[in-house]
């Protein structure tokens, strides 16, 4: 006999509840939870890292990813104007930009900003802060230029035609009228940009750093060969979460807040620039 389609779900859901019961069975009677209490669980180690991995090391991460959304938000904004503009040259220069940057992983951006600068202009030493800034600021102000132009995009034309019959220009049009309401529109997804360039800011680690420039992973890592324990890294972990968490929660009130309106990412090649 056959099952109906309700039935067939309700047998569907059962096999599934089964595996995951099983799985944490098996998990539970073939771990050894001894050597893992060991690892992760070291009071001492995670005693020696306070108050310093609060001072210092979230201090520093709030900073460098502070300083690297504040300039990827600029630079998103002009990129994405330039996408915009009737102006074919600024489209293209905004779409080469973008596909490069959103193509290159973080690191080696890390490693060109700190290098390639001093070098390329010899005498010029980058504070560490200000490399982390441009370097941050320019891989997320790829990624923000599409998000931008979506919101941009998703402001009803009926408001730019009313600004305009009102005697404003493009520019004051653009002021007034249209970024401020692009903003309310992206503001979740430039919550979650913020929450990647916070994990990302993990990197500055290679660029070399004084203990009064640690970040959380740098802090971590050297906790971590200081104690030969794996605490340090569940400790720097649970940072990373106190951080990260309320921005989850602030990026789902922002979207209930607007409507629960998405706005998506152009995925198409930056390449493709209109008429």
């Amino acid at each position: 006999m056959a099952l109906s389609k309700r039935k067939r779900a309700q047998v569907f859901r059962g096999v599934q509840y089964a595996i995951l019961v099983a799985v944490i069975v098996i998990v539970a009677f073939t771990a050894n939870w001894g050597r893992i209490a060991d690892a992760f669980l070291d009071a001492e180690a995670a005693g020696g890292m306070f108050p310093g991995v609060l001072t210092v090391g979230l201090k520093n991460t709030v900073i460098y990813t502070a300083l690297g959304f504040s300039f990827g938000v600029v630079l998103g904004l002009i990129l994405a104007l330039m996408r915009l503009s009737s102006v074919r040259v600024y489209r293209v220069l905004a779409a080469i930009y973008i596909e490069f940057f959103r193509g290159l992983p973080a690191l080696l951006v890390i490693l060109a900003v700190g290098t390639a600068i001093p070098l390329a202009f010899p005498g010029v030493i980058l504070d560490k802060y200000v490399a982390l800034m441009l370097a941050l600021g320019i891989v997320g102000g790829a990624y923000m230029a599409e998000t931008f132009r979506a919101g941009l995009q998703a402001v009803p034309a009926g408001q730019v035609e009313a600004a305009r019959s009102l005697g404003m220009s493009t520019t004051k049009t653009n002021t007034w009228v249209v970024i401020p309401q692009a903003f309310k529109i992206i503001l979740p997804p430039l919550t979650n940009e913020l929450i990647l360039l916070t994990k990302d800011s993990s990197l500055a680690l290679f660029l070399g750093s004084t203990v009064d420039e640690y970040e959380l992973t740098q802090y971590g890592r050297v906790a971590l060969n200081q104690f030969r324990s794996l605490t340090p890294v569940l400790v720097a972990g649970v940072c990373y979460l106190i951080i990260t968490i309320p921005l989850s929660y602030l990026s789902r009130y922002l979207e209930r807040r607007t409507g629960g309106k998405k706005i998506s990412s152009p995925e198409s090649t930056g390449l493709e620039v209109a008429a």
